[in-house]
């Protein structure tokens, strides 16, 4: 009996993964479709702005989506700013990129490291074991460079044991400065010939060599001592 339950539980918890498995496959396959076909941050906010007054959750929902689609969420929070201004931008971008790493952590923890890895093409095993060891710290820096993939970092610590309070205020802090100048960068898009323009662009331009120090000179060394 015990071995019947046994079987028959875990008959329900497979069934359950694929189901999942299934919806998210369906999932990427349409947004990829939609986002591919929008790569231009003009054609993004025609889109959006095709909803009316539902356009902020509309935008919301695609940063959401992101993670299943490895779509350039900086292309994305560009035409947030373009949308909606830097404040609003800024706003539904945090939010969008929160619900997006939250969605990421939990697939993570709950359909397990085998089916996280293909689909993150084995990218994760430094970036696991890096956050396995410091936590919020890691998380927290990663977060501040973009040249380190958002959703590569949201997949590697669901896989890892730091708790999700963690995840939610190491992600939501890090990611302030690069939301923030993509953010003002499609803002100030509206009139490229002005000077505010020029201010973003070289905002950009900073926010790059900082997180190319912070790589260089941080996170390259706690990498080179997990080889």
């Amino acid at each position: 009996m015990k071995k019947n339950r046994r079987l028959e539980n875990y008959m329900k918890k497979n069934i359950k993964k694929g189901i999942l498995l299934i919806t998210l496959i369906l999932i990427i396959y349409i947004m990829s479709k939609v986002m591919t076909s929008k790569m231009d941050i003009y054609k993004i906010k025609e889109y959006v702005n095709s909803f009316g007054i539902l356009s902020p959750i509309i935008y919301i929902i695609m940063f959401a989506l992101v993670p299943l689609t490895f779509f350039p969420d900086s292309i994305l929070a560009i035409a947030g700013g373009l949308i909606f201004g830097l404040f609003k931008g800024f706003l539904f971008t945090s939010i969008g990129a929160l619900i997006g790493g939250s969605i990421a952590f939990f697939i993570s923890r709950y359909l397990g490291r085998d089916i996280i890895k293909k689909i993150s093409k084995d990218k994760l095993h430094k970036i696991e074991k890096l956050i396995e060891k410091d936590g919020f710290y890691i998380i927290f820096l990663l977060r501040l460079i973009p040249l380190f993939p958002f959703d590569i970092i949201s997949y590697g610590a669901g896989l890892t044991n730091v708790k999700y309070k963690h995840f939610l205020l190491a992600t939501f802090i890090g990611t302030i400065p690069g939301i923030v100048v993509f953010s003002n960068i499609g803002a100030k898009s509206v009139n490229m010939a002005s000077k505010g323009f020029y201010v973003s662009i070289a905002m950009l331009i900073l926010l790059l060599i900082t997180s190319i120090f912070l790589k260089n000179k941080i996170l390259s060394k706690s990498i080179n001592k997990l080889d």
